[in-house]
């Protein structure tokens, strides 16, 4: 792309989930953006195909970013990841996958830049910037930040990552950190959140969806034969934002630093 994009939407943590995706897709925003940036974790999850072939037809406007569990579907799917090391959708949802399918995630970056009016260049990642699994939160101590920060150049003030679900935007030593929160496997409350950055601003949006409609939506769409249970659980927000920081701090290093 010769010029920065003008707006950028950003969807994060698909995990295989078709209507709510749909349903974000649809919002004018993301219609009328230049560019939609998903930052990974695409389709482990019940509708792994369906979502993938989803976002392929979306064409030059989608950027693929590659989460950690894009990556542990491919090896799941060629044997290098043990089964046993998976939970029972993402080993379900290797198996789906052809070999286009595995090629398209075996080939996804991490992380990618591309300059946005207002911003510069942005730096889109899963994790951080330096990993795919990396933790960190909107209450990350300052001095993790500053580690995970360490390697890139002055010039990139914006970060925009994903893997937590967990919807924020923050500053953390003159940079703004955006997490658009998670399309399909949302922490806290139902629908998709997703993050909209025009005009030199960044805001996190949130989708309501049909969430019972939904959920039969993923069941019919779904050979999974857990479906329906991982639907109830996951689409209804079952895991609670709070629930889900008690989980996910221990891994951003605070317990060492205590």
């Amino acid at each position: 792309m010769s010029h920065p994009a003008r707006s950028v939407a950003v969807l994060s943590d698909i995990h295989g989930v078709l209507p709510v995706l749909e349903a974000v897709l649809a919002e004018p925003d993301v219609r009328d953006a230049e560019l939609v940036v998903f930052t990974g974790d695409l389709a482990a999850g019940p509708q792994p195909v369906a979502v993938l072939d989803r976002l392929t037809g979306l064409g030059g406007r989608a950027v693929l970013v590659r989460g950690n569990a894009d990556r542990e579907l491919v090896a799941l799917a060629r044997g290098t990841l043990p089964g046993e090391a998976a939970c029972a959708v993402d080993l379900w949802a290797a198996r789906q996958l052809t070999p286009a399918h595995l090629a398209l995630l075996d080939g996804l970056p991490h992380p990618v830049v591309r300059e946005v009016a207002g911003f510069g260049p942005v730096v889109f990642c899963h994790g951080t910037p330096r990993d795919d699994e990396e933790v960190v939160l909107v209450d990350t101590r300052p001095a993790q930040w500053a580690e995970v920060f360490a390697g890139l150049p002055d010039e990139v003030r914006t970060v925009v990552c994903g893997h937590t679900h967990m919807p924020f935007v923050r500053l953390v030593g003159g940079r703004l950190v955006v997490n658009p929160g998670s399309v399909g496997m949302p922490y806290g409350r139902p629908g998709g959140s997703w993050a909209l950055l025009r005009d030199g601003q960044a805001a996190v949006r949130h989708t309501p969806v049909d969430v019972p409609a939904a959920i039969d939506a993923v069941v019919a769409g779904s050979a999974y034969p857990g479906a329906r249970a991982w639907a109830e659980t996951y689409l209804r927000a079952g895991i609670g934002d709070l629930e889900a920081l008690a989980t996910f701090g221990p891994r951003d290093g605070r317990e060492m630093h205590k």
